[in-house]
């Protein structure tokens, strides 16, 4: 009985919280409709007129990241490729990877939706086996490491799967929330909400490293499949 009667006040303590959002909502709602009631017609023009611009203005910086290869996933071929594609872009995700590394084709799949999602962004992969100078000046050490860059200069890196929930399993939604913690993408979700904290199930650990040798240089593989 006292579990029945817990029920039931849940229930209706969340019956009154949907009624007083939906209040609220409907409240904002007449309140613009008035505000547009009110308006005589030269002002409706000139508030479409800034609508129109909003969008033309938009669709304009949109082109003009696809001109620059933003709304693709894609592979540069050398160091030097990567100092110009940063340049060109306010914000850059560069995922440095390699081949036989199971957890990079793992990321490769995210990526391949988030660069498609968000135009705003540009994505890229680097193979860390060509790029032995860059990977030794952004201390890269474990694979896969995404580099992410802001106005020409690496803000913050993502090193293999720790920041996703410690599982080959994380989705891609996951991983958009740590881009956007990072503030390299536009995320509209809630940053204080991981989503990897709803999953059910989820790893806790990935401890095995093998050392693996880079042209001299020796990186941490975050994957067991090699």
């Amino acid at each position: 009985m006292a579990a029945d009667t817990s029920v039931e006040i849940l229930q209706k303590v969340l019956e009154n919280e949907i009624l007083q959002t939906a209040k609220v909502v409907e409240e904002h709602l007449d309140a613009e409709m008035q505000k547009l009631d009110q308006m005589d017609e030269d002002e409706l023009e000139c508030l479409k007129q800034r609508r129109l611009e909003a969008l033309k203005k938009s669709q304009q910086q949109k082109q003009e990241w696809l001109s620059k290869g933003h709304g693709e996933y894609r592979e540069i071929p050398s160091e030097r490729d990567f100092f110009q594609e940063v340049k060109e872009s306010k914000n850059v995700v560069c995922h440095f990877y390699r081949d036989t590394t199971f957890r990079c084709q793992i990321m490769d799949k995210h990526l391949t939706v988030l660069a498609k999602k968000h135009v705003e962004t540009k994505f890229l992969k680097l193979n860390a086996e060509k790029s032995p100078f860059l990977c030794e000046r952004l201390r890269i050490k474990v694979l896969p490491t995404l580099a992410l860059v802001k106005d020409g200069k690496t803000q913050d890196y993502i090193v293999g799967f720790t920041d996703l929930g410690n599982t080959d399993d994380f989705t891609t939604e996951t991983l958009e929330w740590r881009l956007g913690c990072a503030d390299i993408i536009n995320y509209s979700g809630n940053l204080m909400d991981p989503p990897f904290q709803n999953q059910k199930k989820f790893g806790t650990t990935f401890t095995k490293l093998d050392k693996k040798t880079i042209r001299g240089k020796k990186y941490d593989s975050d994957s067991d499949d090699d």
